[in-house]
């Protein structure tokens, strides 16, 4: 059998092996300590792989060579399995059964074709891109740091490149299409995409697991990080610390950072100071809503993608009328395509007219936890970082448990998610908050009318 063959049987086998690992073994562990591997040649029942330094075999051999040891045996047979080679020159080979070392003169096998390095996910929806991105007036600053960042990720003046906007103008669109360029010119690239929100979840996952350095590692070594919604790091301290860290490793490594918010750095408050004056050390942009023209492409476009063919009049009226943001118009033309599809009626000027009225006068509500607590504080006269102290004072009590009722009834985010927005707390104290204003709102007609005036202020005030 020839090297070129015995190179390919090395990739399927060792393939196989971490599809077996990764359901055995925590999802940073898999990313940080097996996706490096590089299976190199595959001889009867011996696999060799290439590791990038010798720690990782003490490491991996400490933590989990049981598992190795069964998930080898089991793909090449009883007598699988492992030699380890250090990715130096002139380094030795190790081999996990028999924990020798080989000469230093061991040959080195370097296979003739080199296959690409499996992927890291990096959560990127696929659909955004720059080719469906419209440029306009309030996004040519953001849109051409983005472009520039994706050719040359790391290798510009523009890291970080701090994006900012209201929602729903392209924010997350913009980020996520630098992220899929990146990939698109070089598939071995270590991209992550993933919100704030997320990236909290995480962290509180690693420390409750004791797995805070691999959560730390992982992000460290990745070449471009995008965090969409940085403003939800805001009160949350031991994540802004490790945040501080990540982004200084990166940053010193010549590694992309990609941020967007809702406000500009200086405008978030609750947010460490060494945080925001990082976040300006590179290219901070803003995307302001669409003029008129703009708003028209727009909805041009996203009905092209819809498959649905509009004449001028009925775009232009769309643009004139949903004025909002992007989000707002992709869905008018989702219920225009839903309303004509259910009823088989087409797309005219009435239907149309319909459509936004009911667009312009229900509008969907994007409300955030950080929101809900912000106008609950504000009702009852309390600072918004008491709600999140351990604190039993009777008013600080009644705001946390009416944010917690709130963010669970207006929002989409799991107990847990709400219980971090608070201190930390979990899913049990939520879920203790939630029943004890239900039952307040059942007996109690003056609560009832407090939680009403609230849900009312925070709806109308989005909208």
């Amino acid at each position: 059998m020839s090297e070129i063959a015995h190179t390919s049987n090395a990739l399927v086998a060792w393939k196989e092996c971490l599809n077996q690992i990764k359901d055995h073994v925590p999802f940073l562990t898999y990313h940080t300590w097996f996706l490096p591997i590089k299976p190199i040649l595959l001889e009867e029942s011996v696999l060799k792989i290439k590791v990038p330094n010798r720690f990782f075999i003490e490491w991996i051999d400490s933590h989990y060579k049981p598992i190795l040891q069964k998930t080898v045996k089991k793909v090449l047979g009883d007598s699988g399995r492992l030699d380890y080679q250090v990715d130096q020159e002139q380094e030795n080979i190790f081999s996990l059964d028999e924990e020798t070392i080989l000469p230093k003169s061991a040959p080195v096998i370097v296979p003739k074709k080199e296959e690409p390095a499996e992927r890291i996910p990096s959560s990127l929806n696929p659909r955004y891109t720059f080719d469906n991105f419209i440029q306009g007036s309030g996004n040519e600053l953001a849109r051409a740091g983005a472009i520039a960042i994706a050719e040359k990720p790391g290798d510009t003046s523009f890291n970080p490149l701090f994006i900012y906007g209201g929602v729903g103008l392209g924010k997350t669109h913009l980020i996520q299409a630098i992220g899929n360029k990146i990939i698109a010119n070089n598939p071995r690239a270590k991209v992550v995409y993933l919100s704030s929100d997320l990236f909290t979840v995480e962290f509180v996952e690693a420390i409750q697991s004791n797995k805070a350095n691999e959560f730390s590692n992982y992000y460290k070594n990745v070449d471009t990080l995008i965090l969409d919604d940085i403003q939800f790091l805001v009160g949350k301290e031991k994540t802004q610390d490790l945040f501080f860290h990540i982004f200084n490793t990166l940053h010193q490594s010549g590694k992309q950072i990609i941020l967007s918010s809702d406000k500009a750095p200086k405008d978030l408050k609750g947010l460490n100071e060494r945080l925001i004056s990082r976040f300006q050390w590179g290219l901070t942009a803003d995307v302001q809503p669409p003029d008129f023209e703009t708003r028209t492409a727009i909805v041009m476009n996203k009905a092209e993608s819809f498959g649905m063919s509009l004449p001028n009049n009925i775009l232009e009226y769309i643009a004139h009328n949903v004025t909002s943001n992007i989000r707002e118009l992709e869905g008018c033309l989702i219920k225009l395509l839903a309303a004509s599809s259910l009823s088989s009626r087409e797309i005219d000027f009435e239907l149309v007219k319909k459509t936004v009225k009911e667009i312009s006068t229900g509008r969907q509500i994007n409300i955030s936890i950080d929101y809900i607590t912000h106008i609950v504080c504000e009702f009852f006269d309390v600072e918004e970082n008491r709600v999140r102290e351990k604190n039993r004072k009777k008013e600080v009590v009644t705001a946390r448990q009416v944010a917690m009722y709130l963010s669970k009834k207006m929002t989409k985010s799991s107990l847990k998610t709400i219980g971090l927005h608070f201190g930390g707390r979990d899913h049990a104290t939520v879920i203790h908050a939630f029943n004890t204003i239900e039952h307040q709102i059942n007996d109690d007609l003056i609560m009832r009318e407090k939680i009403e005036n609230i849900r009312n202020k925070i709806e109308l005030s989005v909208i």
